[in-house]
């Protein structure tokens, strides 16, 4: 029951601001309109639902801050995590108002991530699939003391927590191609890091209220979400996502694997997205195509509710069945995860040469 209410007062919450932000997007032209090739939407749609779910997921943690603090966590690393949420929005924010260059939409998240890494969130160690653990917090630069503590520059642990969180924001933006997609998605990651952080061997309660919130807040963003949408979760919504789940698996105790799984086929779809853009002399963060995994499923005929299912039923199979192994495991988890992408990869190149041929 102590978990129960703070997911109710998320998800209602969530319902509840959605809802208001909704005609505050229309008011000030914040809006999505369909091109009939990507966007897909019957009707100019709301944006910056994002706010709705973060604004949900504060004032909850914020009632719930004691909780938080049970563990070894601090306020100051909870504040660096917040302000790095807020410097997303705001940064989506803008994008989806003024259609931001890729030069000004990449300043959020870097400011984000150096937000967390100057909070003192880090990934100290890691578990090596072979044997024993690998340490990454060995080579600090000292750089002053204030709020009472010694601060460092961890070279190697702070160079890794920010391209794992940079990885993790770009995954979810450019997951966010169908109603309720990123959003689903970003639910399960975050109901999986709940349940693996209440059993009883990896017991963290600060850790898996925070998750529970965030999914809380998730699903009751995803009540207006779900297809047909009536907004959308924006550019900062979908940059959230991503920074959360990935802010939670490190602060979890680095369950990296467990965020790699959940995510798994976005991520494998992202570095496809990337490899195919790059080599066609295209920029990946700005040249949009239907190229992503969702759209050639959706393309197959499964559409678009079936796809987000598929979605989120393969990050749930993988993610529980985290839950279960261990380390060389979960190794082989992802590389079966890998081999479905590469098998889709294939499959799916061999039907676009069919379709030209005849």
């Amino acid at each position: 029951m102590s978990y129960f209410w703070p997911f109710l007062a998320s998800f209602g919450l969530s319902v509840g601001l959605t809802a208001i932000i909704r005609p505050l997007a229309v008011k000030f032209g914040i809006v999505d309109k369909p091109d009939a090739v990507r966007r897909l939407h019957a009707r100019p749609t709301p944006l910056l639902g994002g706010w709705a779910v973060l604004v949900a997921i504060l004032a909850v943690l914020l009632w719930q801050r004691q909780v938080l603090v049970a563990g070894n966590l601090t306020y100051e690393h909870w504040l660096g995590v917040a302000l790095g949420a807020v410097l997303l929005m705001v940064g989506g924010t803008l994008d989806d108002k003024y259609d931001l260059s890729s030069s000004q939409q990449i300043i959020w998240p870097v400011l984000a991530c150096l937000a967390v890494i100057a909070g003192g969130v880090g990934i100290e160690k890691i578990t090596n699939p072979l044997s024993g653990l690998i340490f990454l917090n060995q080579w600090q630069i000292p750089l002053g003391v204030w709020g009472g503590h010694a601060h460092y520059f961890n070279v190697i642990a702070d160079s890794f927590t920010f391209v794992w969180l940079m990885g993790m924001i770009f995954t979810t933006k450019l997951l966010d191609g169908l109603d309720g997609l990123s959003s689903g998605v970003g639910a399960v990651g975050a109901l999986i890091i709940f349940l693996f952080t209440v059993t009883t061997r990896y017991y963290q309660p600060d850790i898996a209220l925070a998750a529970l919130v965030l999914a809380g807040a998730l699903l009751g963003f995803l009540v207006w979400n779900w297809h047909p949408a009536k907004i959308f979760i924006g550019d900062g919504g979908s940059l959230l996502i991503g920074f959360a789940l990935g802010v939670l698996s490190i602060i979890s105790g680095g369950k990296i694997a467990i965020a790699l799984l959940v995510m798994g086929l976005p991520i494998l779809d992202v570095v496809w997205t990337f490899i195919r853009r790059w080599s066609r002399g295209k920029n990946p963060l700005r040249a949009a195509d239907r190229g992503h995994l969702h759209f050639k499923l959706l393309d197959s005929g499964l559409g678009p509710r079936r796809t987000v299912i598929v979605y989120c039923g393969l990050a749930a199979l993988f993610g529980l069945s985290a839950l279960f192994l261990q380390s060389r495991g979960k190794l082989l988890a992802l590389l079966i995860l890998g081999g479905v992408m590469l098998v889709m990869i294939i499959w799916f190149a061999w039907l676009d040469k069919k379709e030209k041929i005849t």
